[in-house]
């Protein structure tokens, strides 16, 4: 009798486990279709004025916008209310007023809160497609600090003044309230200091802070803090756009000092003409590059970069550069106008701008990384012969999908050279 029971209570707690493992496979399937759903929807939908547009989105999720001056139709004929009913479960066609912003809070299956939704009315316009290789000289707002080392003093002791006084990515704004404008005065205030303490003026992150110093001689008699230090940056890309004004995207991605990973806080920059001398093919671990001769002269000036963000470098072009563009001023493709399948990019290999074949093969509407939006692959038999894929300074390249621009190329897949990523021209246009 005592083995039966045991027996049943093995057999009842085995279908407890089973029940409580059946019930975390329904939450984790459950959480993983809602995730699903949820970054279905971009947490921001950009609409242009004054135009019919669909949202195809295939979400079943449904809720109200806010604000009047939207028109939407789906299957019921027009609709013009302040809170207005809107089911991505089909497709609807939303006619925008003037350029405003509204509110969008949706609900899965009408009953599910999923997310509340920016959607915000934007001036049309019309961006002409780059292509154009260009070089990149940006300089830091002060002095970037990227690590600290030792020295040898005069008594033949190891020093280290700024190891535990700076970090890695802080910039060094000012000395005892003199601004650092460069790495050369910097050294040139340590070596004068005689060993004085000093007040050092940073920018750490988002916030500025004040820290104290002594530096200390070396072996030949010279002031150091034993700190490494950056004050600029080079480098050859893609000019995206440029618009009727002739302000300029580039790169769709930041400039960031290549030893800290810090983006580069800039005080000013240009754009300067790069002649293409030649390329390294990427490979399987190993990225390819495009070789640029870029000869550091203002007559060879192509713009003036005003702003380097997390999106890209901003600036405005001089008019010699905006008729080295090629294609003619196009239409922007939002991110939900953006279908899987054929488009282009343009770039230049050596002498001229040419368009080369891509598939897009995946769209992230919502993705934290901004600059990864679209997964994309090279097919461009030519292009592939030539460099292998993407390659570094190809970033910015524009990506054009029926006559729209949708986007730039950013990043490239190191184990697969052929695939990389794309961030919508939406988000460039936001900086």
């Amino acid at each position: 009798m005592e083995r039966v029971r045991l027996c049943l209570e093995r057999k009842l707690l085995y279908k407890k486990i089973l029940y409580l493992l059946l019930v975390l496979g329904i939450l984790a399937l459950s959480g993983s279709l809602y995730y699903a759903m949820w970054s279905s929807v971009p947490s921001t939908i950009m609409l242009k004025a004054d135009m019919d547009q669909e949202l195809n989105l295939k979400v079943p999720a449904s809720g109200e916008l806010y604000r009047e001056a939207v028109e939407v139709s789906g299957g019921n004929g027009n609709i013009r209310t302040q809170h207005i009913y809107v089911n991505l479960g089909k497709k609807v066609t939303v006619k925008t007023g003037h350029v405003d912003q509204y509110k969008m809070n949706l609900k899965l299956f009408g009953v599910i809160p999923l997310k509340e939704v920016d959607v915000q009315v934007i001036q049309d316009k019309k961006l002409q497609p780059a292509g154009i290789p260009i070089g990149i000289y940006v300089k830091t707002k002060g002095v970037l600090v990227v690590g600290s080392g030792e020295f040898e003093g005069e008594d033949g002791r190891k020093y280290s003044p700024g190891k535990y006084i700076f970090q890695a990515g802080d910039y060094i704004l000012e000395i005892n309230d003199e601004e650092v404008t460069s790495k050369k005065r910097l050294m040139e205030m340590i070596s004068h200091s005689e060993g004085q303490e000093m007040v050092f003026k940073l920018q750490r992150g988002e916030g500025e802070i004040e820290v104290k110093g002594k530096p200390e001689q070396n072996k030949n008699g010279e002031y150091k803090m034993g700190i490494w230090v950056r004050d600029n940056a080079q480098g050859v890309g893609t000019m995206t756009y440029i618009d009727e004004q002739g302000n300029f995207g580039a790169l769709g991605h930041g400039i960031n000092d290549m030893d800290t990973s810090t983006l580069m806080s800039l005080e000013k920059g240009t754009l300067y003409h790069t002649e293409i001398i030649g390329i390294t093919r990427g490979s399987i671990g190993s990225p390819g590059e495009l070789t640029g001769f870029i000869e550091y002269d203002d007559n060879n000036i192509m713009g003036e970069i005003r702003a380097n963000t997390l999106r890209g470098i901003f600036g405005v072009c001089t008019q010699e550069t905006q008729q080295q563009a090629v294609c003619d001023y196009m239409q922007l493709g939002l991110k939900q106008e953006i279908k899987k399948g054929p488009a282009k990019i343009l770039c230049s290999l050596g002498d001229t701008i040419q368009s080369y074949d891509i598939e897009i093969t995946d769209i992230n509407l919502e993705n934290d990384n901004i600059n990864r939006g679209i997964v994309l692959e090279i097919t461009d038999p030519k292009l592939l012969a030539a460099t292998g894929g993407i390659v570094q300074g190809m970033s910015g390249s524009p990506i054009i999908q029926d006559e729209k621009l949708i986007g730039a190329v950013t990043h490239v897949l190191v184990q697969n050279p052929t695939r990389g990523y794309g961030i919508f021209i939406e988000e460039m246009l936001e900086d």
